[in-house]
């Protein structure tokens, strides 16, 4: 079932005059409780996703502080592969989509979802060319050795070896977000972080009479969690259930739908891209201040993830809202929906990174009795958790952004903060300065990050936008 009815479905999809169209909660529903209402599935499943994050982290920390620090390691690489496609091109995919339901055409948002898996599959593969090739060599240059390396190389293999399973599910749960579809995503994520959970731990620590695979175990029950993931959606979205019916699509490709999707898509995955590489510049910089260090930012970093879904989970839900108010038209509507998921975004995580920066404790424990590694990461909490809202503040707006196909100026405030911590670094290094000095650098990036991406939304024109008075009508 998708959030909406199947009677107000139907009634949305049924052919109207031109001159009137049906009424859909997402273009005519008040805004807040209709965000609230379709970010709230993303909230719940998300949250899982921190449960997966926690379990994941204490059974790699079982394993000993190296394995630790493979994670560390290979954890900019994975979250690239999950950002990229679940957020920058996943986010263009909704985008396409809602923008065509959004004008009415629900035999284009058809076509784009099969432009979108044809998209899915080529950059799977890519991924997949690229970290079998490249990764080890990747993996020591950001200071791996040993059996650090060693660790950080069996995981890569293994889960990049099937990359294109990630970049198809993500791919597919898009199709389904930009019609509106939350519910199925998030129930999606839930089965996903139960078998990854159970998976994970029994292959990574062996249980019984499965041997102990480490980290290659701990990348095989990722896979098969979300190949389970892939399955489902993919019955669902040929069962003809849902507002898009693939069956009924026309085996054919056009340039345009490519296009469609990826001027938002492809412009969007320099975002990821960009805040990677900033990630594996500062921990290149840390691992000089050896493993332990290195360990304990890990587990910070992993923190900063699980907050900021808080604000994924509105941003996801954010576009198809401004997707279909901006193919409707109604860009005021929009901008509202943007503004206000931006604001929830930015207090949500600001509340738990204060309360995480004021009792470290509470989630590093979860992971290390080691007292360097549980130093370490106290140190970096203690300093960065509070601007974490920042980076809520930019994702939500980044989202936004992408529904209004708007996505270069969120991209920019990306690179400056590459440039800020790539300069910031170096003259750290030259200085010989002590690990409070980075840890204070990454938190200045945070609220550079969140004050540009918001001043790029404010400054872009989102379309020709109607007298204040008129738009209030009809929102």
């Amino acid at each position: 079932m998708t959030d909406l009815g199947v009677a107000e479905l139907q009634a949305i999809e049924t052919p109207v005059l031109a001159a009137h169209r049906i009424s859909d909660p997402l273009l005519d529903g008040p805004i807040l409780p209709t965000l609230l209402r379709l970010a709230a599935p993303n909230v719940v499943a998300l949250t899982v996703g921190v449960c997966v994050a926690i379990a994941e982290t204490s059974y790699v920390g079982r394993l000993g502080i190296e394995p630790l620090a493979a994670m560390a390691l290979v954890f900019p690489f994975v979250i690239l592969t999950m950002t990229m496609s679940g957020g920058a091109m996943g986010g263009g995919v909704a985008s396409a989509i809602a923008r065509a339901l959004g004008a009415g055409d629900t035999e284009r948002a058809t076509l784009l979802a099969l432009h979108a898996i044809l998209i899915g599959v080529c950059l799977g593969l890519i991924f997949t060319a690229g970290m079998l090739a490249f990764g080890p060599y990747l993996l020591q240059l950001l200071g791996g050795h040993g059996r650090v390396l060693t660790e950080a190389v069996g995981y890569i293999e293994i889960f990049f070896g099937g990359a294109v399973i990630p970049w198809l599910m993500n791919t597919l749960t898009s199709i389904l977000r930009g019609t509106g579809n939350m519910r199925l995503p998030s129930a999606l994520i839930l089965l996903s972080a139960t078998i990854q959970i159970t998976l994970g731990g029994a292959l990574g620590l062996g249980y019984g009479p499965i041997p102990q695979l480490g980290m290659r175990g701990v990348a095989c029950g990722t896979l098969i969690a979300f190949a389970t993931g892939l399955s489902i959606s993919f019955w669902y979205l040929l069962s003809g259930r849902g507002r898009l019916d693939l069956r009924s699509a026309p085996l054919r490709f056009r340039a345009e739908m490519f296009f469609d999707i990826l001027k938002v898509g492809a412009v969007a995955c320099f975002s990821p891209l960009q805040s990677v590489l900033a990630i594996t510049i500062f921990t290149h910089m840390l691992a000089r201040f050896g493993t332990e260090v290195l360990a304990g930012y890990g587990i910070g970093a992993r923190l900063e993830f699980m907050l900021t879904s808080i604000a994924f989970a509105v941003g996801v839900a954010s576009v198809p809202m401004v997707g279909m108010a901006i193919g409707a038209g109604r860009i005021a509507r929009a901008r509202r929906v943007a503004w206000t998921g931006g604001t929830i975004s930015f207090i949500a995580v600001a509340v738990a990174g204060m309360t995480i920066a004021a009792f470290p404790w509470l989630w590093v424990s979860l992971f290390t009795e080691d007292p360097g590694v549980r130093a370490a990461s106290y140190h970096y909490l203690e300093i960065a958790a509070p601007l974490y809202a920042f980076i809520g503040l930019n994702i939500s707006l980044y989202f936004s952004s992408q529904g209004a196909a708007r996505i270069l100026g969120p991209v920019l405030a990306q690179t400056a903060r590459l440039a800020f911590i790539t300069a910031g670094s170096l003259w750290l290094v030259s200085t010989d300065a002590t690990v409070t000095a980075f840890f204070v650098l990454a938190a200045c990036s945070m609220a550079l990050l969140g004050l540009s991406c918001a001043a790029s939304v404010k400054l872009t024109s989102w379309g020709n936008e109607p007298p204040a008075d008129a738009e209030s009508t009809r929102s």
